[in-house]
C-alpha cells in the first residue's frame, strides 16, 4: 500500500484485511502533511473519502506508540455530524478501520434514546460521534465530559452552519481543551468557515483537493430543457430511460416531495419520501427499504437528504432546481461515490435557464445538453433489454426441458413469445409524451438567423411584446431572441441558430404568429438603418441639423415657457397682494412718527383740512390711486409707503406721492 508508513499500523492492517489499496486523492494529501499534529482546514468533494481520511489523521494523536486502547473513561476525541445518518454512517466506517485497536465508540444523536446514550457514555468511550444538538444537551446535563478530548473533527461543517447550529458549535468548541487539534472537512469553504477556522483553529494547514473550478470525475452532468408544466412527466421519463436500481430525487419543499411520490407511486415506481415531518422511526424504516432493494427510487427535500448514503445510488434528479451553487454539489455528491460512476440529471424550465447557466459555470462543470428521452426512444430501449434479457441467454435447467417442450407444443412461438414480453414488461409505467424542444444549450449566436415581422411602429410594435410573443408562440426560451430592428412597417429579428428550427418547427407551414402576424425567414442580415421611424417635428425643429439639437431646443422651450407662466403668477400675486395692503393701509393707517419735528407737524395740520375736504369729495381722484397702485405694486418691492396723519386726531387721506 502507498504511504502505508504514515498510517498507523493497527489501522493499516485493518485497511489491507478489507482489500483497501488504493487511496483517494484527500487521503494521500491527508498523509504528506508534515506535522502530524496540525489542525486541518478540508474542502473536498461529497463522497471522497473524508471520513477514511479524518480517521487516519486523527489515529497517531490518539493512540501515540500504542496499538491499542487503554480502557475506556472520558473520551478522547468527537466528531460532530449535521444529521443522525451522516453521524451513524461515520461511526460504522470508523469501527472497521478502528476494529483492531480495541476502540469503543458512543453515538449522541437526536431521535434515538437518550438514556440509552447516557448509559454508554457513563460506561466509557475512546470516540463520540454524534450531531450537536443531542451532544450539547449531554455537556450541559453533565453526562458528557471534554476535559481529556484531544482531537475534535466537524465533518460537513458548512452544512452544519447552513442548518443553524452555528452557537452549537461554539458552545462545544468552547468546552474542549484548548491543548486540542481541531479539524474542519467540508465540500465547500464560505466565507463563514474561513471565520469559524480563524476563531478555533491554530495555524490550521489548508489542503483543497477539489477546486471549485473543477468537476467530479465520477458524475456525469446532463442538463434538460423543460416546460415547467413537463416537470413530473419529464422524471417519469428519465426513471424510466435509466431504469437504475437506486435514485434519488431532489424537491425544494415538502408539499412538492409528497405530490411528486404519490404520483410516482401511481405510475408503478417503488418510492420512498423523506421530508422534514417524518419522524426518525418513518426515515429509519424509508432508509432500510431502498438499502434492502425494496424501494429503488427516494424523494426528499435538501434537508432530509443531507449525510445519507444509499448504496447503489447511480441517479441523481433535480426536479425543482437547487437554491445555491454548493446546494447543487451536495445533491449532486449523493451519487458518484467511493469510485461508482453516477448521473446528475438537472431539469431547467425556460425561464431560469439563465440562472443555472450561471450555477454550472460557478461551480466548474460543463454538462451534457440534452432533450429528455422521448417515449420512442424509452420503448426501444426496453426493446434492447429484452433481447439481453438473461433468461433467454441462460441455458436451460434440466427440470424446465419438460414443461417448455409441452409449451412450445401446444402454443406456437409467437404466442409465448409475446407472454414473455408482458411478463417483463408488467409494472412497468408507460412513457410520457412531453413537449419537444428542439433548442439544446445555450444561445449560439455565432451562426444566427434573422426573421422579418408584418409589424412596425405603425402598429405600436415593442420589444417587450414581440419578445413575449416569439417565446410563447415558438415555444423558446428567451435567450435565444438576438437583436430586433423595429421600422415603421416591419420587423427585424435575430435568432439563434439552435433556436432556428425550434421556431419554424412551431409556426408550421402557414408562417403566421398570432393576429395575423407574418414572418418569414430571411436569407441574409438586414442593413441597419440610424433612424427609422418618421416623426412629426415642427418647422423650428425640422430647421435644425440633427435630432439631439431638436431635442435640446424643444427642452428649452418649454423651460421658458414654464419660466414664463410663473414670472405671470408671481405677478399676479404680488399685484393681489398690493391691493390688500392698500386696503388694509386705508382702513387702518398708520401714526405718525414721533421723530418728526414741531414745524414738519405743523405744516402737516395746516394741510389737514383741505386735504381731507379733497379726499373726501373728489372719487375719481381716489379710483385713480386705487388703479395706479394695483398696476406699480409689483415693480418696487422695496421702497416704503407713506402715510400721514393729522395732529388733531383727524385722519389725513392716505398719500402715495411715489410708487
Amino acid at each position: 500500500m502507498s504511504n502505508q508508513t504514515k498510517i498507523h499500523s493497527a489501522l493499516a492492517e485493518a485497511m489491507s484485511a478489507r482489500s483497501y489499496i488504493t487511496l483517494t486523492p484527500v487521503q494521500e494529501a491527508i498523509l504528506k502533511i508534515e506535522d502530524a499534529n496540525s489542525d486541518l482546514l478540508v474542502s473536498a468533494q461529497t463522497g471522497s473519502g473524508k471520513t477514511l481520511a479524518f480517521g487516519i489523521s486523527i489515529a497517531n494523536t490518539l493512540l501515540a506508540e500504542k496499538m491499542e486502547f487503554d480502557r475506556p473513561k472520558i473520551p478522547l476525541a468527537i466528531i460532530i455530524a449535521p444529521t443522525r445518518e451522516l453521524a451513524l454512517q461515520v461511526r460504522k466506517e470508523l469501527e472497521w478501520l478502528y476494529v483492531r485497536t480495541k476502540a469503543q465508540f458512543a453515538s449522541c444523536v437526536g431521535g434515538m434514546d437518550p438514556r440509552a446514550e447516557r448509559r454508554t457514555l457513563e460506561s466509557g468511550a475512546h470516540i463520540v460521534v454524534g450531531t450537536p444538538g443531542r451532544i450539547r444537551d449531554h455537556i450541559e446535563r453533565g453526562v458528557l465530559s471534554l476535559s481529556d478530548i484531544k482531537a475534535v473533527v466537524l465533518d460537513e461543517a458548512d452544512e452544519m452552519l447552513d442548518m443553524g447550529f452555528r452557537e452549537d458549535l461554539t458552545f462545544i468548541l468552547g468546552k474542549a481543551p484548548v491543548e486540542r487539534r481541531t479539524l474542519l472537512f467540508s465540500a465547500t469553504v464560505p466565507t463563514q468557515i474561513v471565520k469559524l477556522a480563524k476563531t478555533y483553529q491554530k495555524e490550521s494547514v489548508r489542503i483543497s483537493v477539489s477546486s471549485k473550478k473543477s468537476q467530479h470525475l465520477d458524475i456525469s452532468y446532463h442538463a434538460i430543457k423543460i416546460q415547467p408544466s413537463d416537470r413530473d412527466k419529464a422524471v417519469i421519463n428519465l426513471l424510466r430511460y435509466h431504469d437504475v436500481s437506486g435514485a434519488i430525487v431532489f424537491c425544494n419543499t415538502r408539499a412538492a416531495v409528497t405530490h411528486l411520490a404519490s404520483r410516482l407511486t401511481n405510475r408503478g415506481f417503488s418510492v420512498v419520501a423523506l421530508s422534514g415531518e417524518l419522524s426518525q422511526k418513518e426515515r429509519n424504516f424509508a432508509l432500510q427499504s431502498m438499502r434492502a432493494g425494496k424501494a429503488n427510487v427516494c424523494v426528499a427535500t435538501d434537508v432530509a437528504a443531507r449525510g445519507i448514503d444509499l448504496p447503489n445510488l447511480e441517479l441523481v434528479i433535480h426536479a425543482d432546481l437547487p437554491q445555491s451553487n454548493e446546494a447543487m454539489l451536495h445533491r449532486s455528491g449523493r451519487t458518484g461515490r467511493a469510485g461508482r460512476k453516477g448521473v446528475s440529471v438537472v431539469l431547467i424550465p425556460n425561464r431560469n435557464f439563465k440562472k443555472v447557466e450561471r450555477m454550472f459555470e460557478s461551480n466548474g462543470i460543463e454538462p451534457s445538453w440534452v432533450t429528455p428521452p422521448s417515449a420512442d426512444q424509452i420503448i426501444e430501449k426496453d426493446r434492447i433489454s429484452l433481447l439481453k434479457s438473461e433468461l433467454l441467454t441462460s441455458p436451460a435447467d434440466a427440470s424446465e426441458v419438460e414443461i417448455a417442450q409441452r409449451i412450445m407444443q401446444k402454443f406456437p412461438i409467437e404466442a409465448i413469445a409475446s407472454a414473455f414480453v408482458r411478463s417483463q414488461m408488467a409494472g412497468k409505467s408507460a412513457p410520457e409524451e412531453l413537449t419537444v424542444s428542439n433548442a439544446i444549450g445555450p444561445a449560439d449566436f455565432s451562426n444566427s438567423s434573422w426573421f422579418e415581422l408584418s409589424v412596425g411602429y405603425r402598429d405600436n410594435a415593442e420589444p417587450r411584446w414581440l419578445v413575449a410573443m416569439l417565446c410563447r408562440v415558438g415555444n423558446m426560451d428567451k435567450s435565444l431572441i438576438g437583436d430586433i430592428q423595429i421600422h415603421n412597417s416591419l420587423t427585424f429579428v435575430e435568432i439563434a441558430s439552435n433556436g432556428v428550427q425550434q421556431l419554424l418547427a412551431e409556426i408550421g407551414p402557414d408562417f403566421l404568429l398570432e393576429e395575423k402576424i407574418q414572418i418569414k425567414q430571411m436569407q441574409a442580415a438586414p442593413e441597419r438603418i440610424q433612424l427609422v421611424r418618421k416623426r412629426k417635428f415642427s418647422s423650428s425643429r425640422r430647421s435644425s441639423n440633427h435630432a439631439g439639437s431638436s431635442e435640446l431646443s424643444s427642452k428649452k422651450n418649454v423651460k421658458l415657457s414654464l419660466e414664463n407662466k410663473k414670472k405671470s403668477k408671481s405677478k399676479k400675486s404680488k399685484a393681489v397682494s398690493g391691493e390688500l395692503d392698500f386696503k388694509k393701509n386705508k382702513r387702518k393707517p398708520k401714526k405718525a412718527n414721533t421723530e418728526k419735528t414741531h414745524f414738519q407737524n405743523q405744516a402737516v395740520h395746516k394741510k389737514a383740512p383741505h386735504d381731507l375736504k379733497v379726499g373726501q369729495s373728489n372719487q375719481s381722484q381716489d379710483n385713480k390711486r386705487k388703479a395706479i397702485a394695483f398696476r406699480q405694486s409689483g415693480k418696487n418691492k422695496t421702497k416704503k409707503r407713506k402715510i400721514s396723519t393729522t395732529m388733531g386726531g383727524g385722519r389725513a387721506p392716505l398719500r402715495r406721492s411715489k410708487f
